[in-house]
């Protein structure tokens, strides 16, 4: 397993800055990671800082809340794309699923699909604020509109990734969409019980320590 593939190397925090930024960067350039994922203000920035490398731009959009209209998050993919995104991570209207308004949920998610293209797009569910069968509807909602990428945590709510929220996102969407695990993930253990319980991706701010985590061979203290 190639772990550093299936990391976003994250800094949404902010009050990051244009050197913590290029830090993330260069640490993904060296480590091979997925992606850089930061907050819009930075898509550009980090698209020049990426050039001619394997590593992917990605940014948030509707972040953290979701909660904006479809116009908003349409506009926002917009200029993410022509900014230099790759990918989108994108909030769910939360509301809108515990309204049980399944119509707009899927059009809201399939306009942003649309607007992205060529990008693909991950669907934040912010798992801790929903159920089961809230869970379910969510990520076969996110199928319907032909996201890339279910999607736990946005980092910032009451909760993270967990293995039984991941198996349950896997066993939902088969093999027609990736999962994504994010929030608090943190080690190496925490991260490979995630990808054993299905996760395709993982959104951290600690690729590193995981990764060397993995390279010294899960070390005392781990």
């Amino acid at each position: 397993m190639e772990l550093a593939k299936y990391i976003d190397h994250t800094i949404l925090k902010p009050d990051a800055t244009r050197e913590e930024v290029e830090i993330i960067c260069q640490q993904a350039k060296k480590y091979g990671f997925a992606s850089v994922c930061v907050n819009q203000y930075y898509t550009e920035y980090v698209k020049n800082q990426l050039e001619n490398t394997d590593v992917k731009v990605c940014t948030v959009i509707g972040f953290p809340l979701g909660a904006v209209t479809t116009d908003v998050k349409v506009y926002e993919t917009k200029q993410a794309v022509l900014n230099g995104a790759d990918e989108i991570d994108m909030v769910i209207n939360i509301g809108a699923i515990k309204n049980k308004d399944y119509d707009y949920v899927q059009q809201d998610i399939k306009a942003v699909v649309e607007a992205a293209k060529p990008a693909i797009v991950k669907v934040i569910l912010e798992t801790c604020l929903l159920n089961q069968s809230e869970i379910i509807k969510a990520c076969e909602l996110s199928v319907q509109a032909k996201a890339a990428f279910v999607k736990t945590s946005t980092g910032f709510s009451k909760a993270g990734a967990n293995v039984e929220d991941i198996f349950l996102m896997r066993k939902t969407v088969g093999e027609n969409a990736g999962v994504k695990a994010s929030g608090g993930v943190k080690d190496f253990e925490t991260a490979n019980k995630l990808i054993e319980a299905g996760a395709s991706r993982i959104g951290t701010s600690s690729g590193i320590a995981i990764v060397t985590q993995l390279q010294n061979d899960k070390p005392d203290g781990y």
